[in-house]
């Protein structure tokens, strides 16, 4: 798989056609006491403003969501439940508030960094759902709004697109969580995919 780096008109596209685009991806985060570069397998699409019951950007700009609205190829970083560091990349052009949830991936460099910020975890664990990927590749809340394609950060994108499986979005509640929205992408059968969990409140 030849892998390459993407100029920013590449994320300008809608993220139900980008995501998949970025299965296979790989991105490097060069931390202070470390660096690690994980292998994406698992991503989901979240459209914007009145299109997306399941996006942050539904109702419209936030201080939360603020980054959403900006650049393509930045990073929307949040906290989910309290406790967990979640990483979106910006999709389309500035305005239009969409992203992409990194949800799983394989660590393919650095996995000595990975394994001591996740001590105890199988290697297969170390990226395996968002809040996992965030803690192995040492990203900081801080750094939401981050130019991914700048350093401290590098990112390489498939040539060509890999063969792929969608459905559902995982926990996600109301009709955003339902089976109108396969907006989830994954690699099937790569290790770095999270168990789908549907919400109890999501729609049929």
């Amino acid at each position: 798989m030849e892998l390459v780096a993407p100029d920013r008109e590449f994320f300008e596209q809608d993220p139900v056609a980008l995501a998949p685009l970025l299965l296979g991806a790989v991105l490097a985060y060069d931390a202070p006491d470390g660096r690690v570069a994980i292998r994406l397998s698992e991503l989901e699409a979240y459209r914007g403003v009145g299109e997306d019951p399941g996006s942050h950007a539904f109702r419209g700009r936030t201080p939360r969501n603020d980054v959403m609205f900006g650049a393509p190829a930045h990073l929307y970083a949040y906290f989910s439940y309290g406790m967990h560091v979640c990483l979106n990349i910006v999709a389309r052009p500035a305005g239009s508030s969409s992203g992409v949830l990194m949800r799983g991936a394989t660590v393919v460099d650095g996995i000595e960094v990975a394994r001591l910020r996740r001590p105890g975890v199988s290697d297969r664990d170390l990226a395996r759902g968002p809040g996992r990927l965030a803690k192995a590749l040492g990203v900081p809340l801080d750094a939401g709004g981050s130019d991914l394609l700048a350093a401290p950060f590098t990112l390489r994108v498939p040539r060509a697109p890999l063969h792929h499986a969608s459905g559902p979005r995982t926990g996600v509640g109301g009709e955003g969580g339902g089976s109108r929205y396969p907006w989830r992408f994954w690699l099937p059968g790569d290790e770095g995919v999270s168990p789908y969990r549907r919400h109890k409140l999501s729609a049929e």
